[in-house]
């Protein structure tokens, strides 16, 4: 299979101003994210997709291509990624060159492993496969411990059950969507409105390799975590 990784990384940020500049043991995430899928013996190739001179000077470094800057209508705050995936995925049958797998590899879960990356890509060489995903066990439930408050103050069970469920471990199991990668059909893409409209097939890691640095306190907490694994901790 040939199988094209991408990092969609723009400029800026609201939540971790920056965020994709912002160092994590002295890296850039955005340096983290190539270089992981650089040393995915599955990828034929990196792209990286940007709207930020800096981050493609970067990325480049860090052994991607960057054959163009993202056009601003795809790197504003409400743009949907789904839609820079597209645009890539057009450059790309432009030249002939479209994979029969596309990698995507965000920039937010640097603590994931390579191998994370693989078994993404083995769950995706199932031809009946759209869309692979990555998730982690969800510590709320919505069918125990997650609520819906109106603007009176009422609480209520996000679903509720035929019978009311007293212990966590007898609610249905529910997962957290990840940021680790996402696997898709190129044809999938341009022909969905998102992931979920397919075959999504969902490939479990750990919560300590799949953190989704949102926020500064995330951020941190990838310090101490990194720091840990390397034993420094």
């Amino acid at each position: 299979m040939t199988v094209v990784a991408a990092v969609f990384a723009r400029g800026g940020s609201k939540g971790v101003v920056d965020k994709n500049l912002r160092l994590l043991a002295g890296r850039p995430l955005v340096t983290h994210a190539v270089e992981q899928a650089c040393a995915c013996p599955t990828v034929d190739r990196v792209i990286v997709s940007t709207d930020s001179p800096e981050i493609a000077s970067i990325a480049a470094a860090a052994g991607a291509e960057v054959p163009w800057l993202r056009p601003e209508e795809l790197s504003t705050d409400t743009a949907r990624e789904w839609d820079a995936w597209r645009h890539l995925l057009d450059w790309l049958d432009e030249r002939d060159e479209t994979p029969e797998l596309l990698l995507v590899v965000p920039c937010t879960a640097p603590l994931r492993s390579v191998d994370d990356l693989e078994r993404c890509l083995d769950a995706a060489a199932d031809p009946d496969v759209d869309v692979v995903i990555t998730v982690t066990e969800a510590h709320r439930n919505p069918w125990f411990n997650m609520v819906t408050v109106d603007d009176t103050g009422r609480a209520q069970l996000v679903n509720e059950p035929p019978q009311r469920i007293h212990r966590r471990q007898d609610a249905p199991p529910v997962h957290d969507v990840g940021t680790v990668a996402f696997v898709a059909r190129p044809a999938y893409v341009k022909s969905a409105t998102s992931l979920y409209d397919g075959e999504v097939r969902a490939v479990e890691v750990p919560r300590d390799r799949s953190l989704d640095i949102d926020t500064e306190v995330d951020l941190a907490f990838a310090e101490f975590l990194l720091a840990r694994r390397d034993g420094h901790g």
